[in-house]
């Protein structure tokens, strides 16, 4: 278990560097609402992106971005709100899921943008 956290912490932080890189402003990591989480709250001008990060190594039965599932989703999207609400933010808002594939000694970053949407269904 020690192992899949490490590689999981491993994934956020390649993830947060990639936003960085993007121009986004880190604002949260691991920002909790209730017993929601959100891995990644990040923003760019007048844009809000609530990002899950998935990390893998290379002999992953199923491509990451499956484990973000509808129950998941419900949970960011509600997160997301609280966050919204709590701190009066006024600007659009987006969806993505940051999959990291650890690939030996390398690691592939895909950024899905608008990866779900905020139905609740």
């Amino acid at each position: 278990m020690a192992e899949s956290h490490n590689l999981g912490q491993k994934g956020e932080e390649l993830a947060t560097e990639h936003l960085k890189k993007a121009g986004f402003r880190i604002l949260f990591r691991n920002w909790k609402w209730g017993k929601h989480e959100i891995d990644i709250i990040a923003e760019k001008n007048d844009l809000i992106v609530f990002a899950e990060v998935k990390t893998r190594t290379d002999d992953y039965q199923m491509h990451p971005v499956t484990a973000v599932t509808n129950e998941k989703q419900k949970s960011i999207i509600f997160a997301a709100d609280g966050y919204l609400q709590k701190f009066d933010v006024n600007k659009v808002s987006r969806f993505d899921v940051i999959t990291v594939i650890k690939k030996n000694e390398s690691f592939e970053i895909d950024h899905i943008e608008d990866a779900f949407y905020p139905t609740l269904r």
